[in-house]
């Protein structure tokens, strides 16, 4: 299959992106995730061109739609032809808590253990700046922190994934990849769940289609400075751990610095650490209306002289 003039334009770009992620990447071997959908496989396409003889890729059937499996098989043929390695995964747990967070964590787990298996250096996947600019809309109109406004990271650390997940698309536009499809003529199917407008990004992605005064492309590059803010803080926030925090079998001691944002992400870690869970904006409100101490999470959160104490909360005493 021949690379037109624009096809070769979007594989240089997805070279230079990949390089800015994972440094030189000559001899780097990447694992695509696919679904089947056209993202996924105009990624595998652009992939399978920029790194040639070292891409391989791997879709998830998660088992949760009577067409998943079609879809699968789908991805297979077309990689059978292409030369490509290719493998369907199947959870082997069943379903517990909430679908969602445990297919993303099936998915990333099983994706792991094949990319070991492989001996591939990296994992991909076909977020793009579509996809960035819904998310950033969607937490800027939930009062989302820094955090959260940093939207989908380029690279991002899994749990249980021993190398980063990569995102080299987040600069690239959905109607490019969308042309892939079309004038290649690449197999590819639609999730159903895409045109369902109960789920909120949905409604927020046909409301940005009627916007055309709103260019997803610069939402895009603003989540990105926004990640890098992100970075900045939380480097500094560590920075601060290492140097002055007290950690204790019975409680962890942390400065309260100059800056809210700091002292949050500070207090947020202690409580990690003493095995409570917040984010730092969840933390950061609750520090505000603190006045003395207080529990969070299941952690006592002592104000202190210059310092905020965080132990274990006792447990309650019956009768």
């Amino acid at each position: 299959m021949q690379l037109t003039g624009d096809d070769a334009a979007l594989e240089a770009r997805l070279i230079v992106a990949t390089q800015a992620l994972v440094g030189d990447c000559h001899a780097a071997r990447f694992g695509v995730a696919v679904s089947g959908g056209p993202d996924s496989m105009a990624l595998l396409y652009l992939a399978a061109r920029a790194f040639p003889g070292r891409v391989a890729a791997v879709t998830v059937d998660h088992g949760l739609r009577a067409e998943s499996a079609d879809e699968a098989a789908m991805v297979a043929r077309w990689c059978a032809g292409q030369g490509i390695v290719h493998a369907t995964l199947a959870p082997d747990a069943p379903v517990t808590g909430n679908v969602q967070a445990w297919a993303r964590a099936m998915r990333y787990r099983l994706i792991e253990q094949w990319r070991v298996r492989q001996g591939l250096d990296w994992i991909m996947t076909a977020h793009h700046a579509d996809d960035q600019a819904e998310t950033l809309l969607m937490r800027l109109n939930r009062g989302a922190g820094l955090g959260g406004l940093a939207g989908i990271r380029a690279s991002t650390a899994i749990d249980g994934c021993a190398v980063p997940v990569i995102r080299p698309l987040l600069g690239f536009r959905k109607r490019e990849l969308a042309a892939i499809i079309t004038e290649s003529g690449l197999p590819s199917v639609q999730d159903p769940s895409n045109r369902d407008e109960s789920f909120d990004r949905v409604r927020m992605r046909a409301h940005l289609a009627k916007a055309e005064w709103i260019d997803p492309a610069a939402l895009a590059r603003s989540a990105a400075h926004l990640a890098e803010a992100e970075a900045t803080l939380q480097a500094m926030a560590d920075d601060i751990w290492q140097a002055e925090a007290v950690v204790r079998d019975e409680a962890v001691i942390v400065p309260e610095t100059r800056h809210a944002e700091i002292t949050a992400r500070l207090v947020a870690r202690a409580m990690a650490t003493l095995g409570g869970e917040s984010a730092p904006g969840e933390t950061a409100a609750f520090l505000k209306k603190l006045a003395r101490r207080g529990n969070f999470a299941g952690i006592l959160i002592e104000r202190e002289a210059g310092c905020y104490r965080c132990s274990r909360e006792p447990p309650r005493r019956s009768g």
